[in-house]
């Protein structure tokens, strides 16, 4: 279908206007409080004020580096997976059944059991541990673990838990340190980099929320709950459409605003931030701002984030498990104790430890996840066919640039 086409049929499609508005405005807030709170984990609290911690009065500049790829890359995620249905197979099946299934499964490790979840706990330890000293990794593990499968065992009652109790709660907590540290606070010390060099390293550190990762799965979660409200309807697809553009784009603007305020009060308390560990950034920046009540405020805001953004990565890879690995010959709640039994493990690493073992993954991965949205955004709205090409290029080209510095450095030349 030709892009004219398309926006004439999303656009005028009559049977949006005969729903009453108040549902409509209702749905679609909730969701986008919602997908807001899936995407808010430990990546999204922690990396924004690297950035900000590096950026001193340069901030604006690394910020809008850190919006293109943490807000601007998930968001073109997101309209992708709205024109193919929240179905991440048919997404990923464009590179071919075999590669696509093996693409899937590998973004599934590191959204799940070996990256994003275990980090969200690691990074909930050591901002609770700053309150909590006898605080034992252990212990603190296991019970996160279990506080998750008790929530993700019901599955169908997710996005009205996310968005109904955790967001609100959650949102005015960072929305109290973000406000607080902007109307008062010192001046932002001189950057050592240029604004080119700070933008280029926001532009990075976007890499590290890993936003775009959740948003091929994410998607599904909240169409399916969209679909509920719309299935009924004549024109539903359409209408489904609109209210997930519109949820999205209430939830990237919320993680924008988040990104942006953590960045610029981090920005204004570089001097104090020294070169602090990344997990203890938060929770310094809260006592700065907020004085020791801050504590109880940093402490809510991070575990509430590590929580909804683990619950909702544990239910998505235990279906997954559950029908696309184990073809249903285990159950979910086998699949679901699997995958946190696999993150209790990882998630007694520290986080910096964690991170380290992401990065380079992520440098490569992101270029190439970012050109197959492209070509099947492209697909979707103008018939394009080529992807294989694309994807491959991108991914030759990832790979070398990534080796480049070593490669040099190898035969003696500096970069």
């Amino acid at each position: 279908m030709k892009l004219k086409q398309l926006k004439e049929r999303f656009f005028n499609e009559r049977v949006f206007m005969s729903s009453p508005i108040p549902t409509q405005l209702r749905h679609i807030f909730t969701t986008g409080l919602a997908m807001f709170s899936m995407f808010f984990g430990a990546g999204n609290v922690v990396f924004p004020l690297i950035v900000g911690q590096m950026a001193g009065d340069q901030a604006w500049a690394a910020i809008i580096g850190l919006l293109l790829t943490a807000v601007g890359v998930p968001f073109l995620g997101l309209l992708a997976m709205v024109l193919y249905e929240g179905d991440y197979h048919a997404f990923f099946a464009r590179i071919g059944r075999i590669p696509g299934f093996l693409t899937t499964l590998f973004i599934m490790i590191l959204i799940g059991p070996f990256g994003c979840m275990p980090r969200c706990i690691a990074l909930s330890y050591s901002t609770l541990k700053m309150y909590a000293p006898s605080l034992s990794t252990v212990v603190f593990s296991f019970i996160s673990c279990v506080v998750i499968f008790s929530a993700a065992y019901k599955k169908n009652r997710m996005v009205d838990l996310l968005g109904a109790v955790l967001s609100p709660v959650l949102i005015i907590s960072l929305a109290v340190i973000i406000i607080k540290g902007i109307l008062v606070h010192p001046a932002a010390p001189a950057a050592t980099l240029d604004s080119l060099s700070m933008f280029k390293f926001g532009l990075v550190e976007g890499y590290n929320t890993m936003d775009l990762l959740g948003t091929f799965f994410f998607c599904g979660v909240i169409i399916a709950s969209l679909r509920q409200i719309t299935g009924t309807v004549s024109g539903g697809q359409w209408l489904l459409a609109r209210y997930a553009l519109h949820a999205s784009a209430i939830g990237v603007t919320l993680l924008g605003l988040v990104y942006a305020g953590f960045a610029l009060v981090a920005s204004y308390y570089s001097s104090a931030l020294g070169h602090m560990p990344a997990e203890v950034l938060l929770g310094t920046i809260a006592h700065s701002v907020l004085g020791k009540v801050g504590g109880i405020f940093v402490s809510l805001a991070v575990v509430l984030a590590c929580l909804t953004t683990a619950l909702a990565l544990a239910s998505v890879v235990a279906e997954f498990l559950h029908h696309q690995v184990f073809f249903k010959m285990i159950s979910y709640r086998s699949s679901l104790m699997l995958t946190l039994i696999t993150t209790f493990i990882f998630a007694n690493l520290k986080f910096s430890e964690i991170v380290a073992m992401l990065s380079p993954i992520l440098v490569v991965l992101y270029p190439v996840l970012l050109v197959l949205t492209i070509v099947n955004v492209l697909h979707k709205l103008y018939g394009v066919s080529t992807v294989k090409v694309p994807v491959a290029v991108a991914t030759l080209v990832s790979l070398i640039y990534y080796q480049a510095p070593q490669l040099l450095t190898a035969i003696g030349i500096a970069m």
